[in-house]
C-alpha cells in the first residue's frame, strides 16, 4: 500500500515539477526580451483573469466545445460505420477505400473553405468542415480493427449460438476497443485543432475567432489567454472523462479469470 502511494505521488511530482520549469524559463525569456510579442506568464494569467470576469471566455469556450463535442460525436459514428463495414467487406473496401485514402488525405483547410463556400458560414458548415476532417482517421483505425477480429472467437460464438447483442458485447467491442480508444485520443486531438481554425476563417464567436481578434490587434497576451485556456481544458476532458471512461470499459483486463 505504502508503495503505491509513493509510485502515485511520483506520478504526480514529475509533471508538476516540469510545468513549473516551464513557467520560469517562460518568465525568464520575457524578462530578457522584454518584447509584447513575449508577455510574462503574470501578464496573462492578469488578462484570463479579466477575461473570466466580464464573461468572454467563458462564453466563447463554452460555444468553441459544444461545436467540438458536436463534431466528434458525429464523426465518431459514422466513422466507426464505415470502418467497420470495409474491414468487413473485402468488395466494399476494394470499392470504396480508395475514397477513404482521399478524404484522408484532403487538406483540412481545403475542407473548411469548401463548406464555407458551399453552404454558407454558418454553423451547420463548421461543424460540418469538422466532422469530414475526421470522419477518414476513424474509418482507417476501425478499418484495421475489423481486419484484425480473431475469426476463432467467432467461430466459438457461432457455436453457442451468441445473439447479435451479445456477440457484439462479448466478441466485437473487446477486440475493437484498442482501436477505438486509440480512434478517440487521435480524434479528439484532431478535432480539437479544425475547430479553432473553423472559427479563426469564418465564424464570429468562439476560441478561434477571439484569437484572429486578438492576432489582428497585435495583443499577444489575448491569444495567449485563449490558447493556454483551451489546451487546459483539452487536458482536463483527457484526465476527468476520456481516461476514466476506458478504464471501465477495460476494467475485465484486470478482473482474474473465474
Amino acid at each position: 500500500m505504502q508503495s503505491a502511494r509513493l509510485a502515485k505521488r511520483s506520478q504526480l511530482i514529475g509533471p508538476a515539477v516540469s510545468l513549473i520549469a516551464l513557467l520560469a524559463i517562460w518568465a525568464m525569456a520575457s524578462l530578457v526580451t522584454q518584447s509584447d510579442a513575449l508577455p510574462s506568464p503574470w501578464i496573462v494569467a492578469v488578462r484570463t483573469a479579466t477575461e473570466v470576469r466580464t464573461g468572454a471566455l467563458p462564453w466563447h469556450l463554452g460555444i468553441t466545445l459544444a461545436r467540438a463535442v458536436a463534431a466528434f460525436l458525429i464523426a465518431m459514428s459514422v466513422g466507426t460505420a464505415i470502418g467497420v463495414a470495409l474491414g468487413g467487406n473485402q468488395r466494399a473496401d476494394q470499392l470504396f477505400g480508395p475514397w477513404v485514402t482521399v478524404a484522408l488525405n484532403m487538406p483540412a483547410l481545403v475542407t473548411i473553405i469548401l463548406c464555407y463556400v458551399w453552404f454558407g458560414l454558418n454553423e451547420t458548415a463548421a461543424v460540418l468542415a469538422v466532422v469530414l476532417n475526421k470522419i477518414p482517421t476513424v474509418a482507417v483505425a476501425l478499418r484495421e480493427g475489423t481486419r484484425a477480429l480473431d475469426r476463432g472467437l467467432e467461430d466459438v460464438a457461432a457455436v453457442y449460438r451468441f445473439g447479435f447483442w451479445k456477440r457484439l458485447q462479448h466478441i466485437v467491442l473487446p477486440q475493437l476497443a484498442p482501436y477505438i480508444w486509440g480512434a478517440v485520443r487521435n480524434g479528439l486531438a484532431l478535432t480539437w485543432k479544425i475547430v479553432l481554425v473553423v472559427e479563426f476563417i469564418g465564424r464570429s464567436n468562439g476560441v478561434g475567432f477571439r484569437m484572429n481578434l486578438f492576432f489582428q490587434q497585435w495583443d499577444i497576451a489575448g491569444v495567449l489567454v485563449y490558447a493556454l485556456t483551451f489546451i487546459l481544458v483539452a487536458q482536463a476532458f483527457e484526465v476527468l472523462v476520456i481516461s476514466p471512461w476506458q478504464g471501465w470499459t477495460e476494467r475485465w483486463r484486470l478482473e482474474p479469470a473465474r
